[in-house]
């Protein structure tokens, strides 16, 4: 397992670093302890995405499934909405790119928008979201009509925010979508309708990361009308 991880995570990253060997002996020439520390930082990086990735096979994706098939049976669908929406907040809340972006919205701002608020809001917006899809798979809604809905919604909402919030809640609906919450969702997703007699796990498992990250789009331009 972890030599087909390497395998895969060389192929992805061994471009860039090959690109910026090039860049480095050719046009750049940066100090050599600046490069040494490139490379460095290259390897940990191979390490951690390899032992990342390993982690969500064995972990996140088998637990996620078990979560899913085993919620219907308790016949709350409270329970499931409730389940849902924690496990939606908490893996969005502990994304990296979720979290580089409340930082960089608060640093742009100049803490008028403090990193936390922004965090939680995508987090809450993209929970609700998805908790709003399980159910969607419990009682086969269409997604194409919550689709449309929310696209919708989203375009009456940047109309009236200020232009700087629209930027921020379509790069919050980007960066939801992330190796933590993806993975968590999806298998929670399968798991679920694969417990239900007439559900299929291939149509209802997919369109629920879109679904949840226009949540987070419609969460920050709430915050955005609320603030203007």
């Amino acid at each position: 397992m972890i030599r087909e991880k390497l395998v895969e995570v060389l192929k992805a990253v061994a471009p860039l670093i090959l690109f910026s060997c090039v860049i480095q002996f050719w046009f750049l020439h940066a100090p050599l302890d600046a490069f040494l520390q490139f490379l460095g930082g290259s390897l940990l990086a191979i390490v951690g995405m390899v032992l990342l990735f390993v982690g969500v096979d064995h972990g996140i994706l088998p637990m996620g499934r078990l979560i899913g098939n085993e919620l219907p049976k308790k016949g709350s669908l409270l329970l499931i909405a409730a389940v849902t929406f924690a496990l939606g907040f908490a893996t969005t809340v502990a994304e990296p790119d979720v979290l580089v972006l409340a930082e960089q919205a608060d640093i742009a701002s100049e803490g008028q928008v403090g990193r936390w608020v922004v965090l939680y809001v995508i987090a809450a917006g993209l929970a609700v979201f998805v908790s709003v899809a399980m159910m969607r798979i419990l009682f086969g809604w269409s997604i194409r009509t919550m689709l449309g809905l929310a696209m919708v919604a989203i375009v009456l909402l940047a109309l009236v925010v200020p232009e700087q919030w629209t930027a921020l809640g379509f790069d919050a609906g980007s960066v939801t979508t992330g190796i933590v919450s993806s993975p968590m969702i999806i298998a929670l997703a399968i798991g679920l309708s694969s417990v239900l007699a007439g559900r299929s796990a291939g149509s209802d498992g997919f369109g629920l990361l879109g679904f949840g990250s226009i949540g987070a789009i419609i969460a920050i331009l709430v915050m955005g009308v609320l603030l203007s």
